[in-house]
């Protein structure tokens, strides 16, 4: 996810500079990412539009709905779905080569439970995304924004926070959240703890074991290695 700077100017003329989050990064597709984008976009991407989705017709059943908030390149998105079809998983990106890439995997895989936006995340769930309706929301290694002065740029802030919560299942709806960077996984804990509505389901202290369902990325597993840490959280809409 990136940030850029817009100029813009006032009545008199002064630059007032405004940020934007989340804009849609174009980047360069390859040939094989741009034809998955042709190819599969009319059965597996959802267009951005201002009203609310009904899973029921985007998946054609009601089996819970798992949607991940910048998959990357996709390929974990796409082994999760592959290892649960009795699932349904949407895929937010606004890298356009990773939506390709994960297109590709996902035809490949022949799945059919995996459908994927390219948009500002913070507008689908606004817009499209009905309350109370996602059994899970994953943010897996968001950027860290590892200098002191860029903590507020990190999308895990209680704003975010209450935004997830509005469209988890009460009782049920889980916030799995995973990072390799220690004091992200901290702020994480801090934000978490002081939003309302949230419980830590993890049985001791404040993190969990990696869940199966959350597949080893090569580059988590080369961490692993060289003795980095990783760290998963999860919370649970308590109201």
């Amino acid at each position: 996810m990136s940030e850029v700077t817009t100029n813009e100017y006032n009545e008199d003329g002064k630059l007032i500079r405004k940020v934007r989050s989340f804009v849609r990064r174009e980047g360069r597709l390859t040939k094989g990412q741009e034809n998955a984008m042709n190819e599969c976009w009319p059965t597996m991407g959802l267009d951005y539009q201002d009203q609310l989705l009904d899973w029921k017709v985007v998946f054609g059943n009601d089996n819970p709905v798992v949607l991940e908030i910048g998959f990357g390149m996709g390929a974990s998105l796409v082994e999760m779905a592959k290892n649960a079809p009795d699932k349904n998983f949407i895929g937010i990106e606004v890298h356009s080569p990773g939506v390709g890439a994960c297109l590709a995997d996902a035809r490949e895989a022949r799945l059919t439970n995996l459908r994927v936006m390219c948009h500002d995340a913070v507008e689908v769930f606004a817009n499209m995304i009905p309350d109370g309706s996602l059994s899970t929301l994953q943010l897996f290694f968001p950027d860290p924004w590892h200098k002191k002065r860029h903590h507020k740029r990190r999308i895990v802030q209680l704003e975010f926070a209450e935004m997830v919560r509005q469209k988890l299942k009460l009782e049920e709806g889980i916030f799995h959240m995973a990072t390799d960077w220690q004091n992200y996984a901290e702020h994480m804990i801090e934000v978490m703890n002081q939003a309302p509505g949230f419980d830590n389901i993890a049985p001791e202290g404040d993190f969990i074991p990696r869940p199966e369902e959350r597949p080893l990325t090569k580059f988590e597993a080369r961490g692993h290695r060289l003795g980095h840490g990783v760290w998963d959280i999860k919370f649970k809409r308590t109201r």
